[in-house]
């Protein structure tokens, strides 16, 4: 009794980290990019994903180019929103009613704050390399990578608080993690966004999926949301 209690205390000083670390690095990011200090690191960087003597040529065989844009997939608006709509499924199902209200409420939460930082910020996307995507918006912060990490991290959280097996806990979370990382990284492979706006992304979205965990957390405590207690004998 006595473990998991400083189990569940360590997790919410995690996420209480992740939070704070997250707001803080998205700040620091967003002034720096506003006073141009970046320039030089995203540029080096960007370009050091493509061929030396062609930069219209991204680094690697034709295979590992269509792989990017598999994975820059995942973070598109239409699997995230399958996505969604399959955790919601899973929760209706496990009669999870209310962790289902707070995810529907949650996650579209999360991509309207990225669509508004967009619009907000309104950073012009790379022109140093062609776009290997179609992109429609300014790019900071990546849309991509922060609606992957809002969907991919927030889903986690929220599943994890109704899951007991600390196993599963972990499995969850750390595909999560990998496919957020995934759809990042191919942004700034396809040269559709600076190495910043996808960095800015992560964190922003990290930041919003440690708020949901606790605010799930803080809500399970006051028994407006089901705990992972009562998982046990879920037909």
């Amino acid at each position: 009794m006595l473990a998991r209690f400083a189990r569940y205390e360590f997790a919410a000083l995690l996420s209480l980290l992740v939070l704070f670390a997250g707001v803080w690095a998205f700040v620091e990011l967003a002034d720096e990019v506003a006073e141009g200090d970046t320039t030089s690191i995203d540029e080096t960087l960007l370009l050091s994903l493509r061929n030396p003597a062609d930069h219209t040529d991204p680094l690697g065989p034709a295979w590992l180019e269509e792989l990017g844009r598999d994975f820059t997939a995942l973070g598109g608006v239409g699997v995230l929103v399958l996505v969604s709509l399959g955790a919601l499924g899973y929760l209706l199902l496990a009669r999870r009613y209310r962790a289902a209200l707070f995810a529907s409420v949650a996650v579209p939460g999360g991509i309207l704050l990225s669509t508004l930082m967009k619009v907000g910020f309104d950073r012009p996307r790379p022109d140093l390399v062609p776009h290997d995507s179609i992109v429609y918006t300014a790019s900071f912060p990546s849309g991509h990578a922060m609606m992957s990490a809002v969907t991919y991290l927030t889903l986690a959280a929220l599943l994890i608080r109704v899951q007991p097996a600390l196993r599963l806990k972990a499995y969850i979370l750390l595909l999560a993690i990998l496919l957020t990382l995934l759809v990042g990284m191919s942004r700034v492979y396809l040269g559709v966004h600076w190495p910043t706006d996808v960095l800015a992304g992560w964190t922003a979205g990290a930041a919003w999926a440690a708020l949901c965990w606790l605010a799930m957390r803080w809500m399970q405590r006051r028994g407006q949301v089901e705990t992972e207690e009562s998982w046990t004998g879920t037909e």
